[in-house]
């Protein structure tokens, strides 16, 4: 049947697209409909590869299903529909807009079946949840935004060079076990090393989630990590290191997080401790 064709993220974008032009009340509506009806499309979806492309003679899969993506979809439809929930008090067009965007593009990558694909929704991510940040209106938040801008694009072009120099390697670009065992593997971790904010590579989260609107936080707390754990979890299940970084992260940020008056912050330190408890379990 043509509707579980249908990718999970084009009725979050269309769902964008609507909330931009209608009126406040449709638009609340429209936001609550949209994980819940998500949802259970997903639930009728089979396992397979619905979609594929050529590019430059290479097969893409922007739209694969299996037990893995399968549950990090079920995890972001309950994730975005708890957080449009929380945020129905909240009647600020971009940010209502950007939060759809933002909540499509981490499903878009959790069911991308090659790397290029999981690239252009991996800058989607940083494209539209940037606007989450810059919403509260202040310079702090603007500049936080920034560099939590740069940083996630930074993350982009190394996972976009890992990709090419996978292509080269391996002569496809299927996102499957890659295993540290190259320099394109390494390039590909590194890039999600820093959207799952590992230590020393940590610092834009907790600028970025401590100046945010409060909705913003809420929406930023669910996806950005969590997608980059589905990618550690897809790409490198296994890798040794991941257990020592793992366990960094479950340590270090106590400190910060004791020191901190701000809660939003310590709510950020807190992530990155259940992070590393995730990264250690891959």
């Amino acid at each position: 049947m043509w509707i579980t064709e249908l990718p999970p993220f084009v009725p979050f974008y269309l769902a964008a697209l609507l909330a931009a032009i209608v009126t406040e009340r449709l638009r609340t509506v429209i936001m609550l409909l949209v994980p819940i009806l998500g949802g259970v499309h997903l639930l009728g979806v089979p396992e397979g590869t619905h979609w594929t492309a050529q590019f430059l003679g290479y097969e893409l899969a922007p739209y694969r299903v299996d037990k893995l993506s399968l549950l990090f979809g079920y995890i972001f439809h309950i994730a975005a529909f708890i957080s449009i929930l929380y945020a129905l008090h909240v009647q600020d067009r971009i940010q209502q807009v950007a939060a759809l965007l933002y909540a499509g593009s981490a499903l878009g990558a959790v069911f991308s079946g090659d790397l290029l694909s999981l690239f252009v929704f991996w800058e989607m991510l940083a494209l539209t949840s940037v606007f989450l940040v810059w919403a509260r209106g202040t310079e702090r938040a603007y500049l936080a935004g920034l560099r939590y801008l740069i940083i996630q694009v930074l993350s982009g072009v190394l996972l976009l060079i890992g990709a090419l120099l996978y292509v080269l390697q391996k002569g496809h670009l299927t996102f499957e076990f890659i295993g540290l065992n190259g320099v394109a593997s390494w390039f590909i971790f590194l890039a999600f090393g820093i959207k799952c904010a590992f230590p020393l590579m940590h610092g834009w989260l907790t600028d970025a989630y401590g100046e945010a609107t409060p909705t913003g936080t809420v929406f930023l707390s669910a996806f950005t990590t969590k997608v980059a754990v589905y990618a550690f979890a897809r790409g490198f299940p296994g890798t040794e290191l991941l257990v020592y970084l793992g366990t960094a992260m479950a340590c270090f940020p106590i400190f910060y997080a004791v020191i901190e008056n701000d809660l939003r912050r310590v709510l950020a330190y807190s992530m990155i401790n259940q992070i590393g408890f995730m990264v250690v379990g891959i």
